[in-house]
């Protein structure tokens, strides 16, 4: 059965970076293309600072998760997603403070799911993107030179 799991490690990582970079990838283009609905969104969550935050936001949501996808510097990548996700649901899906009348179980199964998704990319981070990445072929390619 190691065995197995020994075989499955690389395209597991391979298709969980691939799945995580798309899960951030297509929210930040569809905030660029919903930009207005967005910033109302953010405001009525009382995010500060929205007209530099969401521009970030796209910017890194689309940038790293290119990145992850890549494997280019993927643990940092990873990282910093994951950070990003934490406030992100800190503010937008804060299930704890909602008014009354609010969709509280939306908003916790959402919660719930960024924590999920979090996880993944703390061990991405931790574990590093493996065999089929930039990462390694710049490193081969540096000790071949």
């Amino acid at each position: 059965m190691d065995k197995l799991f020994n075989m499955l490690e690389t395209p597991s990582l391979l298709l969980g970076r691939g799945l995580l970079g798309i899960y951030f990838i297509l929210p930040g283009v569809q905030k660029i293309s919903q930009y207005e609905m967005m910033t109302q969104y953010m405001d009525k969550h009382e995010v500060p600072f929205i007209q530099v935050l969401l521009p970030l936001t796209i910017l890194l949501q689309i940038l790293l998760g290119v990145f992850l996808i890549v494997g280019f510097k993927a643990k940092y990548a990873a990282f910093f997603l994951a950070g990003l996700t934490l406030v992100i649901s800190i503010f937008m899906h804060n299930f704890w403070n909602l008014p009354e009348g609010g969709n509280v179980q939306h908003e916790t199964q959402n919660f719930f799911k960024n924590m999920g998704v979090m996880a993944g990319l703390l061990v991405l981070s931790a574990r590093g993107s493996a065999q089929f990445s930039l990462d390694v072929w710049l490193q081969n390619r540096k000790a071949a030179a």
